[in-house]
């Protein structure tokens, strides 16, 4: 059997300590070529990874190297195009989140990748943590019955990326909601089985990034601060449920960071970090589940599941290229909500 061969588009951290380790891992997997826009910047990245190729140009690489599988790792500007040029080279493709800026982009590749029999799947990690796995279990089991409010949420106090281009709205779209909010509500929708959803609302602020210039995750230059550093939304489900989504790059709580998800529902409740499951009788707080899952293999579990599917395995769960479409126009509608001042209806 021949190895199955794997392109990275985009040679920067999330590559080279999530994905490469990650395929590395897998048994007859051959990282063959990265790409990087500058490719002198691709060569010394090959280099310090052992990888035999490298390119400035994506259909210069596909063309040469005529890769299995390909993870997109760029800016979130550049994953579109990206996606599609792999996906019309025949490529499967992971992509990091966002699937794009602009959901008709996610919808656009999505309908490429059904109409090629390709799989499209972008790395929501956090749906392949075990907590989410469980709790998604005794949710389709009934045990927290009509799950009817969730709080999702993704904060940082003082965590404004120092690197990279976190804060340029034209490369990244948007700031926490896009990076980091995106990761919870992925999750919820992925544990209760992506309700459709009635109304968005959103409101975002910037009243820290432009104004200081260095935080816990470095320093950044306070007159190049483009994006939101906070967002908080109300998401109305068709069923009357209703999902709350706060999330910062900075905002001034007492934690240094907050990643949770708490679900209520008529029979129980449920938080996701660690897994607890819990309920009231007769006025007393009674424990379903209390379950330290001290594991970090989530982001590893979501490229072996991708190229277990793309290798013909029908028992994985995938965040798929409609899932990615139906988060992004959540996002997409928040932004615009925040923007106008009203609702958005979906």
């Amino acid at each position: 059997m021949a190895n199955t061969k794997v392109a990275i588009i985009g040679g920067g951290q999330v590559a080279e300590t999530k994905h490469i380790p990650s395929y590395l891992e897998i048994e007859g997997v051959e990282i063959v070529a990265v790409l990087n826009s500058n490719k002198e910047n691709a060569r010394q990245f090959a280099l310090k990874n052992n990888i035999p190729g490298y390119y400035g140009d994506i259909h210069e690489l596909l063309k040469k190297e005529k890769p299995d599988l390909v993870s997109v790792c760029t800016p979130n500007k550049f994953h579109y195009e990206h996606v599609t040029s792999a996906l019309e080279a025949g490529c499967h493709v992971l992509c990091e989140k966002p699937p794009s800026i602009l959901a008709q982009d996610a919808k656009e590749v999505m309908e490429l990748a059904e109409r090629k029999g390709l799989i499209l799947s972008y790395n929501f990690q956090h749906r392949f943590s075990l907590e989410a796995r469980r709790l998604r279990e005794e949710y389709c089991q009934g045990r927290l019955g009509d799950v009817y409010h969730v709080n999702l949420s993704a904060l940082r106090r003082s965590g404004v990326p120092g690197w990279g281009s976190f804060i340029n709205k034209d490369l990244q779209g948007g700031g926490p909601l896009i990076d980091i909010g995106i990761h919870m509500l992925d999750t919820a929708f992925y544990i209760l089985g992506f309700p459709k959803v009635h109304k968005v609302t959103g409101k975002m602020f910037k009243k820290i990034g432009p104004y200081k210039s260095e935080g816990s995750f470095g320093q950044w230059d306070p007159e190049k601060y483009e994006v939101e550093d906070s967002f908080f939304g109300f998401i109305e489900l068709s069923n009357g449920g209703l999902i709350q989504i706060s999330t910062s790059f900075a905002l001034n709580i007492k934690e240094t960071k907050q990643l949770n998800a708490e679900f209520h529902g008529d029979q129980a409740g449920a938080t996701l970090y660690p897994l607890e499951i819990y309920t009231d009788h007769k006025g007393e707080f009674v424990t379903l589940v209390d379950e330290e899952m001290v594991e970090d293999q989530a982001e590893r579990r979501a490229i072996h599941s991708f190229v277990r599917t793309c290798r013909g395995s029908a028992e994985e769960v995938i965040a798929s290229g409609e899932e990615g479409y139906r988060i992004q126009t959540l996002i997409e509608s928040l932004y615009k909500s925040a923007e106008l001042g009203e609702s958005i209806y979906i």
